[in-house]
């Protein structure tokens, strides 16, 4: 039996992907080091000149290796543009961030802090900042979860009601995007107002003492409380968590709650068994969209709380920009990430991504 004769091909080509994967590294090595300030002077600019020189070599070698070798290395060029931003502007700045953590500030007014390893800002965080951090996560879960009941049935309108108003239902939803978060926030603060049209509703229904009772007013107020903290959290992530809610819902076949209905399911059956189960994925995502950036947030507790509502986003902001303590409020961001990062995997692991794609 005749075998085909198989030719062997250029080096370059043969190595292309080896060349490609060790240049991408390389290249990444290079720009986090010159970025994070490893190096510095004569060493920075013989680092730049060896990136140039690898950028250029990887040009030559796709140019005289042929169609194969640029078919083999045009991945790898693919790569360079979003690794070089995840570099620059991601790893660089989590470095920066992690070394400030570690460091020691001089004095209040000094503008550079020391690089000591003094994991003592981690403890400070944690004991002087505890109630903050809990307040964060709670307001956070309590707007994420009044999301996902306000936001679930009209992603379900939406989805299997709408008809031809579909995309006029959801222009509806995106129009608050169409206003800076800021604004919508202080318009909030208007809305909530002790001389405001909902506080004047509520006294005009006499339902001030039911709001009382159940903690949503306190002597007669709106503004400035945990309730109207929350609120804003749950008005402006909202659409974070209708959108992909409403995503997988319309991906489901009807002819499945049919087929259910077929098999003589009730409304409800068919609801918990066909429809819910298929919609988690969307439930998954907007509540990662909702309760991440919930639990940092600064501006609903600063225009619409009080000094008992702040969290840990007004924390980290004063210790940045007012007390000009970088270390501690480096060390309390890790801290919040770190938190959340666990957070998201518990959830992952409870509800699992299989479906997110």
């Amino acid at each position: 039996m005749a075998t085909a004769h198989v030719r062997p091909g250029r080096p370059a080509t043969r190595r292309a992907d080896l060349i490609g994967l060790g240049a991408l590294l390389l290249a990444g090595a290079l720009i986090a080091a010159i970025g994070m300030r490893l190096l510095t002077g004569s060493l920075a600019a013989l680092a730049t000149a060896l990136l140039v020189a690898v950028v250029v070599g990887l040009v030559v070698i796709a140019v005289a290796g042929g169609p194969e070798t640029r078919r083999r290395l045009a991945p790898y060029g693919l790569l360079k543009p979003g690794m070089l931003w995840l570099t620059l502007f991601y790893l660089v700045p989590l470095f920066t961030l992690l070394r400030t953590s570690l460091s020691t500030l001089p004095s209040r007014f000094a503008v550079d802090a020391e690089f000591d390893w003094n994991f003592g800002n981690y403890a400070d965080a944690f004991t002087d900042f505890g109630a903050q951090f809990g307040r964060g996560f709670l307001y956070a879960a309590i707007a994420t979860v009044l999301c996902i009941v306000i936001g679930y049935p009209l992603a379900y309108v939406i989805a299997f009601r709408g008809g031809r108003w579909r995309n006029v239902l959801l222009g509806l939803v995106v129009v608050p995007f169409f206003t800076s978060y800021l604004i919508r926030t202080i318009a909030w603060s208007s809305l909530l107002a002790d001389s405001g049209p909902i506080v004047g509703t509520i006294d005009g229904l006499r339902l001030s003492g039911l709001f009382e009772a159940v903690g949503i007013m306190d002597n007669g107020r709106l503004i400035n409380t945990p309730a109207a903290v929350i609120g804003g959290l749950t008005y402006n992530f909202l659409p974070f968590m209708i959108l992909p809610i409403y995503v997988s819902l319309e991906k489901i076949d009807p002819a499945l709650v049919d087929a259910a209905k077929d098999l003589y399911s009730t409304a409800g059956a068919a609801f918990r068994k066909v429809v819910l189960p298929l919609s988690i994925p969307g439930v998954f995502a907007g509540t990662l969209l909702t309760f991440i950036p919930a639990a940092g947030d600064f501006i609903n507790a600063e225009y619409l709380g009080n000094p008992n509502t702040t969290m840990v986003g007004n924390s980290i902001q004063d210790q940045f920009l007012v007390q000009n303590n970088t270390p501690l409020a480096s060390a309390m961001s890790f801290v919040l990430m770190a938190i959340i990062a666990v957070a998201v995997l518990g959830y992952t692991k409870l509800l699992g991504t299989e479906e997110l794609s």
